[in-house]
């Protein structure tokens, strides 16, 4: 009798441990009504089947659109006697931009003047010449020669006109001065040159660069463990340290086939519109790829999850007096979005708005 009783006690004991132990595990909730009022409230979301989407943040820097830029280059060597713009300067075409002195400007004027006097000379000639020859005092090879002679003065005298073109044209003057104009209206986003600084016969840089700014390159820097994650065409968002809050979006529009040597980074660029000039080259950013795998999972809203000591909870509507708190193991949120691995199936209504006075009211004690 006495081994029975024994045995029998701790059946029991083993009985109200376990049922505590269950206790402990499920998630008690207290039945909680919606009220009309309340209905109004709330919005209540189902769970469904989605395709899950990845993040991924890289650091990146702004860059003016190469494609869409001018630039000005030296039409010949010399040096800079004055700058008149500095970097970042909105300019419009035809401003001032640079004054070179140039020997090689000055030359040609010196050219042109010298052929200019050898042209008059050879039409004096081609004249007297055509006058002897038609009166028969001088052979029909004299003014031959002298026809020759004329038209060799006008090739040399448009050679030294056309040199001048290509050496700025109308912005230079008989004493060598060279002024270099902004070819279209836009910003200053390089400039390569300083007053009294020398540009040599074989200089082939740019003086300036000129962008309108209307679009921009964001160069973000992917390492090597994450390049099966970035594609050309992923959704990218762009932050700024400048504009917290500001969002901009874009799409990756090159994907580089080679890495970094220096630092082993693939380089990717994604590019922007820029209305409002608000990016400026050289900025800093924060560049999130967004992308999408082939892996399933159930999604919800991810407002409707109520984090509480380090777990994930929902509140499932069943009806207006069935709700339960039900615990859900959280993949990953992305977008506003949180796809869940267990607790939830597809077709589950749970509530998204002002849940959390609901969660509250099911699990206070």
């Amino acid at each position: 009798m006495k081994t029975k009783a024994l045995v029998t006690g701790f059946a029991a004991l083993t009985l109200l441990a376990a049922c505590k132990h269950k206790t402990e595990e499920t998630v008690e909730s207290k039945q909680v009504c919606v009220s009309d009022s309340m209905a109004k409230q709330i919005t209540i979301d189902t769970a469904k089947t989605a395709t899950m989407k990845d993040e991924l943040t890289l650091s990146g820097e702004v860059s003016f659109d190469d494609n869409n830029v001018v630039k000005v280059f030296p039409f010949s060597s010399g040096q800079v006697m004055e700058v008149k713009v500095s970097l970042g300067d909105r300019v419009t075409k035809g401003q001032t931009l640079a004054v070179i002195r140039s020997a090689d400007v000055a030359g040609n004027y010196t050219d042109l003047t010298a052929t200019q006097s050898d042209l008059a000379i050879a039409k004096r000639q081609l004249s007297q010449a055509e006058y002897l020859y038609k009166n028969g005092i001088s052979s029909e090879r004299d003014y031959t020669e002298a026809k020759e002679n004329y038209n060799k003065a006008v090739a040399a005298s448009s050679k030294v006109k056309d040199q001048i073109a290509i050496n700025g044209g109308g912005n230079t003057n008989a004493s060598g001065t060279l002024v270099v104009r902004a070819p279209q209206s836009g910003y200053v986003v390089e400039k390569n040159i300083t007053q009294g600084s020398f540009i040599r016969p074989d200089n082939s840089a740019s003086l300036f660069t000129i962008s309108n700014m209307q679009d921009v390159w964001i160069w973000a820097n992917v390492f090597e463990s994450d390049i099966s994650k970035v594609k050309k065409g992923y959704a990218a968002k762009v932050t700024t340290i400048a504009y917290p809050g500001k969002v901009f979006t874009g799409v990756v529009n090159e994907v580089s086939s080679v890495l970094d040597p220096d630092n082993k980074v693939m380089k990717i660029k994604v590019v922007l519109p820029n209305p409002d000039m608000l990016l400026k080259p050289e900025m800093f950013t924060s560049v999130t790829i967004t992308n999408s795998d082939n892996q399933q999972a159930v999604a919800i809203p991810a407002k409707a999850v109520v984090f509480d000591s380090s777990k994930n909870y929902v509140v499932v509507y069943n009806s207006k007096c069935d709700l339960k708190v039900r615990e859900v193991s959280v993949i990953k949120t992305v977008d506003d979005v949180t796809y869940i691995g267990s607790g939830l199936k597809p077709g589950d209504k749970v509530v998204s708005k002002n849940q959390l006075m609901l969660y509250d009211a099911l699990t206070a004690e």
